[in-house]
């Protein structure tokens, strides 16, 4: 499989799109195959962040040791130092990794509408700079008996052997963890004035998350938050901190999965603390890519507002 020049996955002998029943009546064959191609995309994808959009890749923790295991996230070059404005993207949870809104969504409908992709330039385009966090990157796999080995005889711990398939990554051992991390050593110290954030599903919890243990911090130095089908519920999340529900009133908007036309509203009962809008899509896999423009559209105009 490659991608074609319009960013859709296909076989290369075939032009076919992939197919998951590749072997009859053999779902776990298919399924590890399946695995192989997110890995790859992964790779790919993280290719396309530094030779695409001219990201770096910035490893975490700081003060890792040699041999520890590392998360990352990547930055465009003046995200630190640059006094215009911040965009940071958050995605949903799950098996793919920095870049990607869904590895299902790349996998059936494109580099498109599945990759952060689109977002990253539209944001460079606009004089945003950006970081793309890498929130799901939580573990490193112990694959071979040598590795468990290895990092059994480093940690004095009860751990069996049997146990030890994989080791968490300090300070990035949850997508909420990993966020604080990236907000206190380098979002917060940056020179931008105005943080934008862009979060999609269960990214919209950590952002609120993030929102609830650095309250002030964030009140003050994000102008904007724009959520897609997020998960958050700020009610469970901040309890009923009038300071936070007024914020988020003023700063934040929704876009979520309706029938109805692109930026129209969207009553929930659920939510009541942002204004919420279609994202123009029933498919929450394509939420993102729909809104694309509307979101920057947002963002620009809440930008003259503060």
């Amino acid at each position: 499989y490659d991608f074609n020049m319009k960013g859709e996955l296909r076989h290369l002998d075939t032009n076919e799109s992939f197919v998951f029943n590749y072997y009859k009546n053999a779902h776990e064959r298919n399924h590890k195959r399946y695995q192989v191609l997110g890995h790859a995309l992964t790779q790919y994808v993280y290719e396309l962040l530094e030779r695409a959009c001219m990201l770096q890749k910035v490893y975490i923790p700081t003060n890792a040791t040699e041999d520890e295991p590392r998360s990352f996230f990547f930055m465009s070059e003046k995200a630190l130092t640059s006094t215009s404005s911040l965009t940071v993207l958050l995605q949903d949870c799950g098996v793919f990794r920095a870049g990607q809104w869904g590895q299902k969504t790349i996998i059936n409908e494109g580099l498109e509408h599945g990759t952060q992709i689109p977002f990253i330039k539209t944001a460079l385009q606009s004089q945003f700079e950006v970081i793309v966090l890498n929130p799901n990157d939580n573990f490193l796999h112990l694959k071979t008996e040598e590795e468990r080995l290895s990092v059994f005889k480093r940690q004095e711990s009860s751990s069996s052997m049997e146990s030890l398939r994989s080791i968490l990554k300090r300070c990035s051992s949850s997508p909420e963890e990993h966020t604080m991390y990236v907000w206190d050593h380098f979002i917060s110290k940056s020179a931008a004035k105005k943080v934008a954030f862009i979060a999609h599903g269960y990214g919209g919890l950590v952002f609120i998350d993030l929102l609830v243990q650095r309250k002030w911090e964030v009140m003050s130095k994000v102008f904007a938050a724009a959520f897609i089908d997020s998960m958050h519920n700020t009610q469970h999340q901040a309890g009923s901190d009038p300071q936070i529900q007024e914020w988020m009133q003023k700063h934040c908007q929704e876009w979520v999965s309706s029938n109805k036309p692109l930026d129209k509203p969207v009553g929930s009962l659920m939510k009541v603390n942002c204004p919420t809008v279609s994202a123009g899509t029933e498919k929450y896999g394509l939420a993102p890519s729909c809104c694309l423009h509307a979101i920057f559209k947002y963002l620009k105009s809440a930008l003259k507002t503060k």
